[in-house]
């Protein structure tokens, strides 16, 4: 899959750094990246690089991107689902481009694979997993189950596993009879490998961040995101109407 277009990435890192999953799934497609510098999963962590979104938002515009995807799922819900919203309209009105974020990407996900009762795994702690349950529920959500990492250090997630992904996961399925559907939020967590592993393993689609935000950056302009070997979401997604 190629597109003439151009997608920046508002991302959390301190330098100007292209998630590794993205150029993965569509190798063929120009990102333009823009750090902000998340410094620990936690509100502190957050508070800075949150007001930095809307100076790189306008960076990567002067840079003639057509879309943006704002990559960070705590980031952009840490403040809960109404500054989110209001993080969103602020994009759109500012920059005039199709925006998101990993947030609201995750949503659209499971929008898109029909899940309502869900499976919830994080890297965080108590306090940013309150605001993820708001957010989920926020949007029409039932959280059934949530398991986390409980990881504090922004660089932290990136040392789990796919083993230790997986592992979490199924102990967040089985404590869900029910659910119909998985989340796994964090950027920083390698999930693009555990998608179909978990599917054919417990028989519910996967919606994770870092795939999920490529997706549905690749939907902001007019692609369909579809990719193969890697679960429900992706092969299954239709051509953007």
């Amino acid at each position: 899959m190629s597109t003439s277009a151009t997608i920046g990435l508002v991302v959390p890192h301190a330098d100007d750094k292209i998630p590794a999953e993205g150029p993965q799934m569509y190798p063929n497609q120009r990102f333009v990246p823009k750090g902000v510098g998340v410094r620990s999963l936690t509100p502190e962590g957050y508070a800075a690089a949150f007001d930095a979104i809307m100076p790189a938002a306008e960076y990567l515009v002067k840079q003639g991107v057509d879309a943006i995807m704002v990559i960070g799922t705590s980031l952009t819900f840490y403040r809960g689902p109404e500054a989110h919203s209001r993080l969103l309209e602020k994009l759109r009105t500012t920059t005039g481009l199709p925006v998101s974020t990993m947030s609201q990407a995750i949503l659209d996900g499971l929008k898109a694979v029909g899940a309502k009762r869900v499976a919830v795994t994080t890297a965080y702690t108590d306090v940013v997993n309150q605001r993820l349950t708001e957010l989920l529920v926020a949007d029409g959500y039932e959280v059934l189950s949530l398991e986390a990492f409980h990881i504090l250090e922004f660089g932290g997630p990136a040392r789990m596993s796919e083993t230790d992904i997986i592992d979490l996961s199924g102990k967040s399925v089985a404590n869900a009879p029910g659910a119909d559907g998985v989340v796994i939020s964090c950027g920083g967590l390698r999930t693009l490998g555990v998608h179909k592993p978990l599917e054919e393993r417990h028989g519910l689609p996967v919606v994770s961040s870092t795939p999920a935000a490529f997706w549905a950056a690749m939907r902001l302009v007019g692609e369909s995101g579809r990719v193969t070997g890697h679960g429900r979401l992706l092969e299954q997604s239709p051509p953007v109407h």
